[in-house]
Order: C-alpha cells, then structure tokens, then sequence
C-alpha cells in the first residue's frame, strides 16, 4: 500500500490458485513428466495449485502417479485389449488418463465407480480431452470389470524401457531381469534405522512391521513418517536396508575421523556419527546438506558440513576411512523413485561412470596408510559397480580389496559376488520384502 496524489493505491493480490484434486494432480505432473523428463516429485510441486491441496490429497496424487509410473507397459497392455486400435505416439493426453486411472483400478484397487466416474470428469473438462470423453468411459469400465487377467498376465518387463529392458536382459540373463522387474513393480515398504540401545525388537512390534536380519526395522507402507512413536526424539531414521549396509561393512569406531562423500541426504552420516566418530560430510549441493542438517539436529548427532566439490576437496589431515557413496544412475531404487528408469539413458551410465572414477580416485587420496574405503552406488549398472572397482584397483599401485564375508551380511549371503564385494538385487530377500540394488566394495590403502 502507498500514497499516490494523496490517493491509498493498495497494489492488486494475485489470487491463490484453487487446490487441484488429488487427480487433477498425478495428471498435470504426467504430461509434465512426458514432455520434459521431470522428475515425479518436481511434477508434482510444480503445479500451481498443489500446495494448498490437504496433505492426503498430496499423498494420494503421489500415490496414483508412483503407480502408473511404476506399472506404465503392464498397464498400458491391460487398458490397449479394450481399444479397437491402439492410441497413436501423439495421443499423449488419452495415454495418460488411461494409464493413471488403470492404476488405480489395478494396482491402488480404488472403488470402479469412483475412479471411471472421476477420470470422465476430468477428461471431458478439458479441451484435448473432450473427444475422448466416451472412449474413456468405455474402456474403463471395461478394465474395472475385465482388466485384471490382462494385467496379471503382461510380461514385468514391459515395464521398464527398452534400453533398461536390453542390458538388464542382457547382463543378468532374461529370467533375473524379469524377477527384478516384478520386484520393483510393489509399492515400497518403509525402513528405519536405529540408534544403539534404542529396542529397535519392540519399536517394529509397537508399529506393526519387523526386524530384519540386518538390524533394520522394516514396515509396509510408508504413511506419516513425522507420526511416529520415537520420530522427535530423534531415535530413528528412514534408510533403505540396502543403504546401511555399507557402513554396517565400514565398521566406524568411536574417535576416527571419517568423511562422508557425497553426504546427503545423510542417513549414512547418521549411522556414522552414531558410531561415535569424527564425520566431515560433503556435499557439492548445499540445500541438500540442509536436510543433513536437519536430520543431524533431529537425532541429536554432530557432524561438520562442507559445501565442496568431492572430486578436487580435501581434508585438512589423512583420514582413517572415507564413505563414498557415488552419483550413479540410480537403476536400483525403481520401487522407490519410479521416474529414473524413463529421465535417464544408457548415455548416462558413461557420464557417471567418468565422474564415480575422478571422486573414487580423490577419496582414496585422502586416507592414510591402512586407511579403508567402501564405495556403493545404488545403481544395478556393472560399469558403476564391478567394472568400476576392477579399473580403479588396476590403476592404484597398492590398493586392495578387502573381500566382505558372508557372517557381515545375515540373511544376503546369496549377495556376495566371488571377488567379496557385495551386489544386492531388488528380486533378493523376496521374503523379506525385497531390498534396493546396491554395489558395495571395500578397500584398503598400503601402509
């Protein structure tokens, strides 16, 4: 507000966008994603009109987006037996409606009516959308009624693209790569990491879940985090099973001074840090190290953040172990973040493959004699894993791998590889739950 001529000019408010349902939502993040390869999460937030949705709506959105992502070949095979001909490439906008509201009638099993009723709605108020109004709810109910054998009986690995679909095919052999999609096809379970002493036995009894071989506590469904018992006092955090095992193989001691590389968004400096040792985290993402921070003044733990680039940075003195954690193309976290297998490429691989090497090759630089390392990355991708640790150990005159044993690793045994480093599959520990990929290899710098 100011004064004008002796005139009150109030400046003009721009009006608040209305909440968007929670449909509306996964739609506009779909098309989003479909046009410019954005992230699931980024397609969401980016909606006006998404904020001010209720946190449930948020969550379904999410929900019925993660889904159809997740499912989109499976999906697609199901809702195409109810077409006469099969939607052309440009039809982007039917493709999306049909593949978000078949997961919801195939994967997320909301009430038929409520699910064709509302798609139809939302496809006839738009204007690329009206056209279609009558072949949607032709087809919907269709597959509310009939779609499920369809489902069933489409190949898992329709569900990945083709260059994934190929190398997986190829380096796994077809029938692991097939488990291996059906294993990332689920819905995530939620997995918490505990402090030392807190009765993580009890805690998973308290909240309905499990204790699993690692020491994870494991339960179905990921819901309100923030509401549950023992989240303010800091006792526990979420980390994939898959993702505290590498510093379960580091083995902190109390007093050594470690760095994290690659740090956030910190759930293996916590692990560290509860250890009692001295952690230097870094990362070159500064509002990423802000959640470490967070999660640091959470839990009540301590560690020194460093802003910096991990290729070129290093530490004031040698250290007893480092923990890298590398960049990669994240193949194995499809049940958790469904959008990497389609905004990634093979050409990526190459790209990380190069940087994994310039951070590794640092990392080791920064130990003292005897010091160890445990690299990982969360990729299902040799040349970021196996070929990576077999190039570094040809190049560092004196490096070696400490083989990991099959008594660190209780219920993965089927996990090590012959050269002892560690190689987790989303199709392992099936009755489990199923884990994330990870690579994970140990080294040991001479004395």
């Amino acid at each position: 507000m100011f004064l004008l001529g002796g005139v009150t000019i109030r400046p003009a408010t721009r009006p608040r966008p209305r909440p968007l349902t929670a449909r509306e939502a996964a739609l506009k993040a779909f098309l989003a994603m479909e046009a410019d390869g954005a992230a699931l999460d980024s397609a969401l937030s980016a909606q006006p009109g998404y904020k001010a949705m209720e946190a449930r709506d948020r969550a379904f959105a999410r929900a019925i987006l993660s889904a159809a992502i997740r499912r989109r070949g499976t999906l697609e095979a199901a809702f195409n037996t109810f077409l006469d001909k099969p939607l052309r490439p440009r039809e982007v906008f039917g493709r999306a409606v049909l593949t978000l509201a078949s997961a919801e009638l195939l994967v997320l099993m909301t009430p038929p009516h409520a699910v064709v009723d509302g798609w139809v709605r939302i496809t006839g108020a738009a204007e690329e959308g009206r056209r279609l109004k009558g072949l949607v709810n032709a087809v919907l109910r269709r597959v509310s009624e009939r779609g499920a054998e369809a489902f069933v009986a489409a190949d898992p690995l329709a569900d990945l693209p083709d260059w994934l679909r190929a190398r997986w095919s190829e380096i796994y052999g077809e029938d692991t790569a097939r488990a291996m999609a059906l294993a990332r096809a689920g819905a995530p379970p939620l997995d918490l990491s505990t402090k030392p002493g807190f009765d993580a036995a009890d805690f998973a009894a308290e909240i309905g879940g499990a204790l699993l071989p690692t020491g994870t506590v494991r339960k179905d469904g990921i819901g309100d985090v923030t509401a549950l018992p023992g989240f303010e006092a800091g006792d526990w955090w979420a980390q994939d099973a898959a993702a505290a095992l590498p510093v379960k193989l580091l083995a902190p001691k109390a007093g050594e001074h470690i760095a994290d590389i690659c740090a956030a968004p910190g759930g293996k400096t916590l692990q560290l840090a509860v250890a009692g040792a001295d952690v230097i985290a870094v990362d070159r993402s500064e509002k990423r190290l802000r959640r470490v921070t967070q999660n640091l003044v959470r839990t009540g733990l301590k560690a020194t953040i460093i802003t910096a680039d991990a290729t070129s940075w290093h530490p004031d003195q040698k250290l007893d172990a480092v923990l890298l954690d590398a960049p990669c193309s994240a193949t194995g976290t499809l049940r958790r973040r469904p959008d990497v297998a389609w905004s990634k490429g093979e050409a990526d691989i190459a790209n990380l493959a190069a940087l994994q090497a310039k951070l590794l090759d640092n990392a080791f630089a920064m130990l003292k004699p005897g010091g160890r390392l445990v690299y990982c990355t969360c990729s299902l991708e040799p040349e970021e894993g196996e070929a990576q640790i077999a190039a570094f150990l040809a190049r560092t005159p004196g490096a070696r791998r400490e083989p990991v044993s099959a008594d660190e690793l209780p219920g993965l045994g089927d996990a090590l590889t012959p050269e002892g480093d560690v190689r987790t599959r989303p199709d392992m520990w099936e009755s489990e739950g199923g884990l994330d990929g990870f690579f994970i290899a140990r080294l040991v710098k001479p004395d």
